[in-house]
């Protein structure tokens, strides 16, 4: 914060915490980090890219994997799903799309989640 501060002092002042600075976002009870999704990922070599989408449908949280892949079928989804179990210790879905499809804004986990 730019001004004196009211005990006199001229140094520059933080203002307060405004969020975290990290992607780590709390799913359930367990804390879920980029470096899980990037594990997830290497486990399986069809996937180029992928990102972690949490929403909260009806007030239960959701993980859903979104993957860039040329040929995403059933067996693909299952095995990432298991992976996601494995790695996060979390129930997740796997989604597929083409690659180019998802945003390259350097996101790894988007937190949809709504709170009324």
């Amino acid at each position: 914060m730019t001004g004196r501060s009211p005990c006199g002092r001229t140094n520059i002042r933080i203002k307060g915490w405004l969020g975290r600075a990290d992607q780590t976002t709390k799913i359930k009870g367990l804390f879920v980090h980029p470096e899980q999704v990037a594990e997830i990922v290497r486990r399986h070599p069809e996937i180029r890219r992928a990102r972690l989408a949490v929403d909260n449908p009806g007030g239960q949280d959701r993980m859903v994997l979104h993957c860039e892949t040329e040929a995403g079928d059933d067996a693909l989804g299952r095995a990432v799903a298991a992976s996601i179990r494995d790695v996060t210790k979390l129930r997740g879905e796997a989604a597929f799309c083409t690659p180019g499809n998802l945003p390259n804004d350097g996101k790894v986990i988007e937190d949809r989640r709504a709170y009324s």
